[in-house]
């Protein structure tokens, strides 16, 4: 090769080693974003996940090591996306395949229509059916339960609360399913209790953990079966009802678990939005929250006809894996 060849063909590395880069930065993002919706420390992912804090730090700073690259040239030279080389389990079907790759061209806007056709034409439970399965989702400490009790009271419906339900089909306290077992398995035994609970009950109110959301399998499960309501409510009083509930030690650093609350809240925001219709509980009173609840689904309720919505008047380290 002449020097004037060699002179030419480096700069067409660089915009290759630069868009490798985004891609690694991309990825970190992804990992670190992720993360935070669920809640859980670095150090926590480590130890669950088996690898070195230094990895999952230098992975969320955008210098995820050479084999992801490698893996991703590879999936490009084979025509498919990486997600489907590394997919686990059987080959997907191909209908699935070439229906992934045509909902990826369309527009966010055009792809919530199509995601409420196939509801619409394929979902087992009617409209109807969903409004007598009312699943509340929300940040700890927005209300859920309190609403939970009182919704269920006016309808006639049974009140699950679906952590409990886990604890009764463990024979174990979340905290010791998460200690000994990590996410991976509570989000399965969270997935397997959601199962049993619309297998069990043709109409209920149930309340459900903080992190549901950030299951995308169960999430899609509860969106379709369930008419979902987000309970939500300033961060400041998120954190007083945690403390109400003799959880005390957001106390410990309250300037760093505001922080945390605020920063897990944010990432979760686009999930809790997918729920039917949202719910502030912030300055009512209990009453007033489960008339608009009420009014929300459309059921009529006369003993809360006089009730007036007349709101009330008037950070803490946070256990990040059980918000």
């Amino acid at each position: 090769m002449t020097p004037r060849a060699k002179a030419t063909a480096k700069p067409a590395a660089k915009p290759a080693g630069r868009e490798t880069d985004a891609y690694l930065r991309r990825l970190g993002e992804r990992v670190r974003m992720l993360r935070n919706q669920r809640g859980i420390t670095r150090k926590a992912l480590a130890r669950h996940a088996k690898v070195s804090e230094r990895y999952l730090a230098q992975l969320e700073a955008g210098l995820g090591n050479g084999s992801i690259v490698l893996l991703r040239r590879i999936s490009r030279a084979i025509g498919l996306p990486v997600t489907q080389l590394v997919h686990e389990g059987s080959e997907p079907a191909l209908d699935f395949v070439l229906l992934n790759q045509f909902l990826e061209r369309l527009s966010p806007p055009a792809l919530a229509e199509a995601r409420d056709l196939l509801l619409r034409h394929f979902s087992t439970p009617s409209d109807d059916a969903r409004r007598h399965r009312i699943a509340l989702i929300g940040l700890r400490g927005g209300g859920k339960s309190t609403l939970g009790k009182l919704a269920a009271e006016r309808l006639g419906l049974p009140f699950i609360e679906l952590d409990r339900e886990i604890e009764k089909r463990s024979g174990a306290t979340l905290s010791e399913i998460f200690d000994m077992f990590g996410q991976e398995t509570f989000r399965r035994a969270e997935r397997e209790a959601l199962d049993d609970v619309l297998r069990r009950h043709k109409g209920f109110v149930v309340a459900t953990s903080g992190s549901i959301v950030t299951e995308p399998g169960t999430l899609e499960l509860l969106l379709a079966s369930c008419f979902t309501v987000w309970v939500k409510a300033a961060p400041e009083e998120h954190m007083k009802r945690v403390m109400a509930q003799g959880d005390m030690r957001p106390m410990a650093n309250s300037a760093r678990a505001m922080e945390d609350l605020v920063s897990i809240l944010r990432s979760r925001e686009p999930l809790y939005a997918k729920a039917d219709v949202a719910l502030s509980t912030s300055g009512r009173t209990p009453e007033q929250n489960v008339a608009e609840l009420l009014r929300l689904i459309e059921v009529p309720d006369s003993r809360m006809a006089a009730d007036a919505a007349r709101p009330r008047s008037g950070s803490p380290t946070l256990d990040k894996e059980r918000v």
